[in-house]
C-alpha cells in the first residue's frame, strides 16, 4: 500500500510540473488574451491605448535617420464655448487643431501627454491607402482592379474568391464579417483574439468562407477588407508592410517619435488597426494628405490619388456616409472635406477649403451610441470654422 501512495505522490508532482510548465510556456499568450478581454474596462482603457506593445506582440515602424519636421506655432484659436463640455462627454485624450500647417490648439487630456504613442484602430487604414497610391503610381501593382487572388493566392476557394482589389479599398468585397465590437463572438472579435494568442491574421482571412453579397454591388464597412489588401501588398511587392510604410510614407514626414504597429504571431502587421503614433505624428501625416500628397518641396503621395482616394465612390446606399479608399466623406461633405474615423472616438479631420486638419484621440466607451458621430462632426466642422475664421 506504501508503494501506492508512493507511485501516486510522484504522478501528483508529474503532473503538477507539467501543468506548470504547460502555464509557463503558454504565459504570454494568456497575458495577451487577458489583455484583449480587459482592453475596454474602463478604468483601463486610457493606459492601454498609450500601452498597446506591453500587451501585444508589435514591430517598429522606422522613422528614418531625417531630422524632426517641426510644427509651426500660430495663433490662439478660441474655442467654441462647449467644446470642453465635448471633451469630457468624449473621454478625449488629445485635440490638435492646426490651419495652413499651424498648430492654432494643442492640449492633452486624462493624464495623457504629447509623448504618448496612441493607437489610432481605423486611421491606420488610411496610412495604408496612401502607401498604396504610391505603390500604383511606382507600378507595383498594375491596377485596382485585379483580383485580389493574383497577388494573395491564399484566398482563392474562399469568401474573397473574385473580388477585386477596388473592391476590398472601397469596402465592398461582400464578405460576410460582424464587425459588433460590444458581441463577444462577432469577427472582428474572435480576429482579435486570433491576434493576441499569436496566430495568423492571413490564416483568417483565408478562413472566412461565406459572402453577404456580390463583390463590388453591396458597401459594409468589413475592416478585415484592410488586411487583404495588406495581403496583396505583400505579395505584389515581396515585402512587409512596416517596411514599406517606413520608406514610402513615414521617414518622409520627419516624425518626433518612432510608430510601431502591432502584429501577429507571423510577424504580420495588424494593419487595420495597430498603427500606433503620437498625436503630433498623426497631424503631419494629415497635414501631408491636406496639402495633396506634398510636405515642403517632397511629393509624397501622388495628387492624383488624394483626389481619388478622399472622394465619395464606394457604392453606399443613398443618404448613407459616403467612402472613398479607406477615406470617410460625409454625405453632405463640402468640397475637400473628408476623414479617418477610428473607434473609441479617433478622428483626422481634413478640411482642405479652410486649410485646416484636426487631430482627436480618445477613449470614448460610448462611440458608436446613435448620433454620436454626427455629433462629433459637428463639432470638428465648428472647430474648423472658428479656425479659419
Amino acid at each position: 500500500m506504501r508503494r501506492v501512495w508512493v507511485w501516486a505522490l510522484r504522478l501528483l508532482v508529474a503532473l503538477v510540473a507539467a501543468a506548470a510548465c504547460i502555464a509557463w510556456i503558454n504565459r504570454e499568450e494568456l497575458v495577451r488574451l487577458h489583455a484583449v478581454n480587459t482592453l475596454f474596462e474602463p478604468d483601463r482603457i486610457v493606459s492601454n491605448f498609450s500601452a498597446m506593445n506591453q500587451a501585444f506582440l508589435s514591430r517598429p515602424v522606422p522613422r528614418g535617420d531625417s531630422d524632426v519636421r517641426p510644427l509651426l506655432e500660430g495663433y490662439a484659436l478660441t474655442l467654441p464655448p462647449d467644446v470642453m463640455d465635448w471633451v469630457e462627454d468624449r473621454a478625449l485624450t488629445s485635440l490638435i487643431v492646426l490651419e495652413k500647417g499651424a498648430i492654432v490648439h494643442e492640449d492633452y487630456f486624462l493624464g495623457t501627454g504629447p509623448e504618448d504613442l496612441r493607437i489610432g484602430w481605423s486611421l491606420a487604414k488610411s496610412f495604408l491607402s496612401a502607401l498604396l497610391g504610391v505603390l500604383i503610381d511606382e507600378g507595383s501593382i498594375a491596377t485596382l482592379d485585379a483580383p485580389v487572388t493574383r497577388y494573395a493566392p491564399d484566398l482563392k476557394g474562399g469568401a474573397y474568391d473574385g473580388a477585386s482589389l477596388r473592391d476590398v479599398v472601397q469596402m465592398a468585397s461582400g464578405v460576410e464579417f460582424n464587425e459588433d465590437y460590444k458581441d463577444y463572438h462577432s469577427d472582428i472579435n474572435r480576429m482579435g483574439r486570433v491576434l493576441a494568442r499569436g496566430g495568423s491574421m492571413d490564416g483568417f482571412a483565408a478562413g472566412l468562407t461565406t459572402q453577404a453579397g456580390p463583390p463590388g454591388e453591396l458597401w459594409r464597412y468589413v475592416s478585415i477588407d484592410t488586411h487583404v489588401i495588406g495581403m496583396v501588398i505583400r505579395g505584389a511587392t515581396g515585402r512587409d508592410i512596416p517596411d514599406l510604410l517606413s520608406e514610402k510614407i513615414i521617414a518622409p514626414l520627419g516624425l518626433e517619435a518612432e510608430p510601431y504597429i502591432l502584429s501577429d504571431g507571423d510577424g504580420v502587421s495588424f494593419i487595420l488597426g495597430g498603427l500606433n503614433l503620437t498625436s503630433r505624428d498623426y497631424a503631419r501625416f494629415g497635414v501631408m494628405i491636406e496639402q495633396n500628397g506634398r510636405l515642403g518641396d517632397r511629393q509624397i503621395v501622388p495628387a492624383s490619388w488624394i483626389s481619388q482616394s478622399t472622394r465619395a465612390s464606394a457604392p453606399t446606399e443613398p443618404g448613407q456616409t459616403g467612402y472613398g479608399y479607406q477615406w470617410w466623406v460625409p454625405e453632405d461633405a463640402g468640397p475637400g472635406e473628408f476623414l479617418a474615423r477610428g473607434v473609441y472616438g479617433q478622428y483626422l479631420y481634413i478640411d482642405q477649403m479652410r486649410d485646416v486638419v484636426i487631430v482627436v484621440t480618445a477613449a470614448d466607451l460610448d462611440f458608436n451610441a446613435s448620433g454620436r458621430h454626427r455629433n462629433n462632426l459637428n463639432m470638428l466642422r465648428r472647430l474648423s470654422r472658428a479656425a479659419s475664421e
